[in-house]
């Protein structure tokens, strides 16, 4: 086709990248489609149990490859090795802070988020602290951290999709070549979501994460055996590049402060741990176990990737600097670039266009795996937490499934316009979801499992201050970007000290205080909470459809056996028993003495 009047914007036009259309991509492209669409409607929904939790029946390896494909974004795929190309050893800190992350949910969180045996995370937050209010704030920032996560990934699919499909600025009227492309893949996206749910949702994560693993990594060997970079072991025998690649690289900390790296790494390790669409992959699995083995499989799923993300930043920044001009200095390579040097070092090693849109095609995947995830946690907050909880109690399957699906649309078409224009790079967007992540929904997690005297005012205060001051360097940093009057820090010092991507390393402590010292003024939980939370610790296993509040509820008021033990329900059973012994011995005696008298 050719090519429009309408100029792609020059800043998000990655130069170097071939934007044409390619036959053989492009239809290996939209097979890949097709196939998403294919398993959305063999799997589609027929109730709230699919649409939310997949019905509870999902494997350890399957959803070892769901939480991986879910995961693996954009982000991880695109943006990660962009962030090393451009930052060198500061880069790492994606890789650091994303796998930290995943220990903490495996130690802490998988098997006890499992029993508590809800369907979203604001679900867990309004019953843990009995209060719709705290539902609602949760709901809303599950909702929010959707929409600014997504960002990214729709600029990720945008900027793969120029290389695959071109460029056709002017088919929509207004829109360049990029825009258009964010418009459809998006429209893509939420037509397969709205169909699937959570159930067909966690079927293409699987397959999803085979064509990206398979994309990163055979792209990674090709592209290091075509240029002699490696023979056997890219991940290891990249390191000889090194010291060729300059300072910027391998110096840690040239680009950024050790503080910024800090406040990044610990956002990111919280954040993980935060993420509903994350955490809703606890609820979809059978039993604890299998929550803790899926974690374990993910972590292994998504290693693979992290461990040649690298490699691959590597070898695409060696070969942007031969073919096409030096990395570092003035000009240097630009982010848009950087963006797409997993796509950029294949095509610049001279490879096929249909090998070169094998690599392009994992990013897409890998982004529309992750949307998924997002839209399904986004939308069930509204659809379950707000509209069935709060809204209308008497809502039917039915409704609860249209306005989840209304709620699809709307994230998406947020999504979309916010993505038309991005304010940052896509590690960048990300990592603002992040923080808050982190600040919000991490410390009630956290603490509600492991505190149970956490409480509702608590919560309250804990959540508010946490929302408010993630927003300061949102507002500071991000806001001006989309008013042109306005430059963008509004403050210096606050960018320094509280940086939007890093925010929680602030927030985090200050909201852990706020919660537990309110918690401590004001009355404790209600006894049958406590009973619930220490349940989720009990090593007693439960069924697969029950829940922590269901055995509590049946177990006749009988105190719960926790891993570590309670030492007054101890006592207190050992003296029920005790009392219980002198009874009977009392009416053996009774019984004993009756029959001698009748003898």
């Amino acid at each position: 086709m050719k090519a429009s009047s309408i100029l792609l914007q020059s800043e998000l036009l990655p130069e170097a990248l071939d934007i044409s259309f390619k036959v053989g991509p492009a239809l290996l492209v939209i097979g890949m489609l097709g196939l998403f669409l294919t398993i959305g409607f063999v799997f589609r929904v027929a109730d709230t149990e699919d649409m939310w939790v997949a019905g509870r029946s999902i494997g350890n390896v399957e959803n070892g490859m769901a939480i991986g494909a879910n995961w693996m974004s954009a982000a991880s795929y695109l943006g990660m090795a962009a962030s090393i190309a451009l930052a060198g050893f500061y880069g790492l800190v994606y890789v650091v802070g994303w796998t930290t992350g995943y220990f903490i949910l495996l130690i802490f969180l998988a098997a006890q988020l499992r029993r508590f045996g809800k369907y979203t995370a604001p679900d867990f937050v309004g019953d843990r602290f009995n209060s719709d209010t705290a539902r609602a704030i949760a709901a809303v920032t599950t909702f929010l951290i959707g929409f600014v996560y997504a960002i990214g990934q729709a600029k990720g699919m945008a900027l793969v999709g120029l290389y695959i499909f071109g460029n056709y600025g002017g088919l929509i009227p207004g829109l360049d070549g990029y825009q258009v492309m964010v418009v459809a893949m998006m429209v893509v996206t939420v037509g397969y979501l709205t169909l699937s749910g959570m159930l067909g949702a966690t079927k293409n994560q699987a397959v999803q994460y085979v064509i990206l693993i398979l994309a990163f990594v055979v792209g990674l060997f090709v592209v290091g055996y075509t240029n002699g970079y490696s023979t056997v072991l890219p991940q290891l025998e990249y390191g000889m590049l090194i010291s060729e690649l300059g300072s910027e690289f391998s110096e840690p900390f040239a680009s950024s402060s050790y503080y910024l790296w800090v406040a990044t790494t610990f956002s990111l390790i919280v954040g993980t741990c935060g993420l509903p669409h994350v955490l809703v992959r606890f609820y979809t699995v059978e039993s604890e176990r299998t929550a803790r083995w899926s974690t374990v499989w993910g972590l292994f799923f998504i290693c693979i990737l992290y461990w040649s993300a690298p490699a691959f930043a590597a070898f695409g920044t060696d070969l942007y600097s031969q073919t096409v001009s030096p990395t570092y200095g003035d000009p240097g390579m630009t982010s848009a670039a950087s963006e797409v040097i997993v796509v950029l070092a294949a095509q610049l090693s001279g490879l096929p266009d249909w090998f070169v849109g094998i690599v392009a095609a994992g990013g897409i995947a890998a982004a529309i795996a992750t949307v998924a995830g997002l839209f399904i946690a986004g939308s069930s907050a509204i659809s379950h937490d707000i509209y069935t909880n709060i809204i209308n109690e008497d809502a039917t399957q039915r409704q609860q499934i249209l306005v989840g699906r209304l709620s699809i649309v709307a994230l998406g078409a947020l999504t979309t316009l916010a993505a038309l224009n991005p304010a940052s790079s896509i590690a960048a967007l990300v990592g603002y979801a992040f923080s808050l992540a982190g600040s919000v929904l991490f410390p009630m997690f956290f603490l509600g499992m492991w505190w149970e005297n956490a409480n509702r005012q608590g919560a309250l205060a804990g959540m508010t201050t946490g929302l408010t001051l993630w927003s300061l360097p949102m507002i500071n940093q991000i806001v001006p970007t989309y008013i042109g009057s306005l430059e963008a820090p509004l403050s210096t010092g606050l960018a320094t000290w509280m940086p939007a991507i890093g925010s929680a390393l602030i927030t985090l402590p200050v909201v852990f205080v706020v919660t537990i010292a309110v918690s401590m003024a004001t009355d404790e939980p209600s006894l049958e909470t406590k009973r619930i939370v220490r349940q989720c610790h009990s090593p007693e296993p439960m069924g697969q459809q029950e829940t922590a509040e269901d055995v509590v509820a049946a177990d006749g008021g009988e105190d719960v056996a926790t891993d570590g033990g309670r030492a007054v329900d101890d006592a207190a059973a050992e003296g029920d028993r005790a009392v219980d012994d002198a009874a009977a011995d009392e009416s053996r005696a009774v019984d004993d003495a009756t029959t001698e008298e009748e003898r």
